[in-house]
């Protein structure tokens, strides 16, 4: 059975396995006041280029979610995304359960449009009854996007400059951020994210670790007592060690960028074999998601032998679907994925 279901199927990858069984019976601190935690916060400065930076390691995304935009929010406040966002579509009510609303505005490529935002920002401003209201506290954005896209440098910078002016921090998902890092035409940088966003998180869970999310902060104020509300919200690992030992492990030696890079040059090989068999995509992405419309007798021939995702509810006829790489596909994955695409067409 070949598998594109999602970029989390496999465990690790052999850099962080090697170094998970090499140092396991060592013997040190708990809740990421390791050594290990400590060279991984320091390495992940020195790539984003923010010596000063706070770097607080966590175990997965929905989590990370919810304790960042908590942190982030007063009672009366709620976060703006595009309707797409993964903390409206596919978390669960995650952020509403942690007494937060979740602002949704109409998206485009499931991209928050900054035109969209400042609307928002501006109505809210001149509304007399603003009180009564759910103000909008912070900005959810994630890179990719959940169908793929990738903000420009542009767009991300009119986001932040609007978020600046309106006094809201500007808050980026980066659960396949290295993917969007290593995506052909690309022009925002790891430097970049850092520089115009007020926290992000660098994934690990679908960019080859077991599991772990690395939130940072450029100015440690935008988080405090971060710490003590991870705890809160019930996402400390007492074994911190082993977060802080994969990211150390992923960000030495550009390991984080060649996984990325292997996975989107897979997806364009899908994408570019399926063009090139009549089946364009529906969404232009460059990174490692791939979205097309197929016949559902075409669907259905495949699957007993490939797994992969619809995306939305199943069609009359045809149905949207979702193809996805990781650091670990093979190419002989792909090729044998188009093979049978030949022969059951």
């Amino acid at each position: 059975m070949l598998h594109f279901d999602c970029d989390y199927m496999e465990g690790a990858c052999p850099e962080i396995m090697d170094r998970l069984l090499a140092t396991n019976l060592e013997q040190t601190p708990g809740y990421g006041a390791d050594g290990y935690s400590r060279s991984a916060r320091e390495r992940i400065r020195q790539a984003c280029g923010q010596p000063d930076a706070a770097v607080h390691f966590l175990v997965g995304g929905t989590q990370t979610n919810a304790t960042v935009i908590d942190a982030l929010l007063r009672r009366h406040e709620g976060v703006v995304c595009a309707d797409t966002g993964h903390i409206n579509v596919h978390e669960a009510g995650a952020i509403e359960a942690s007494g937060h609303k979740v602002l949704a505005l109409p998206g485009r490529d499931g991209k928050l449009p900054a035109a969209t935002l400042k609307a928002c920002l501006d109505a809210y401003a001149a509304d007399d009854t603003r009180e009564h209201m759910v103000a909008p506290g912070a900005v959810y954005v994630s890179h990719p996007t959940e169908l793929g896209t990738l903000y420009s440098l542009a767009e991300l910078e009119e986001l932040a400059a609007l978020c600046r002016a309106a006094g809201i921090p500007l808050y980026l998902d980066g659960a396949r951020l290295g993917y969007g890092l290593a995506a052909p035409g690309t022009d925002v940088t790891l430097r970049d994210v850092a520089r115009l966003c007020d926290v992000f998180y660098i994934g690990g869970t679908k960019v080859g670790a077991l599991f772990g999310e690395a939130v940072v902060a450029p100015r440690p104020q935008t988080l405090p007592h971060f710490f003590s509300l991870v705890k809160q919200h019930g996402a400390l690992l007492a074994k911190g060690r082993l977060l802080g030992l994969q990211f150390d492990t992923l960000f030495a030696d550009g390991l984080y960028l060649r996984l990325g890079r292997h996975a989107v040059e897979q997806a364009q090989r899908l994408r570019e074999g399926f063009a090139a068999r009549g089946f364009l995509p529906i969404v232009d992405s460059p990174t490692n998601q791939q979205f097309f419309r197929l016949p559902n007798t075409l669907i259905d021939r495949l699957l007993p032998e490939a797994s992969f995702e619809y995306w939305g509810p199943r069609g009359a006829a045809e149905s949207a679907v979702r193809f996805v790489t990781s650091w670990a596909t093979r190419p002989e994955a792909v090729d044998r994925l188009l093979c049978l695409l030949d022969q059951a067409g």
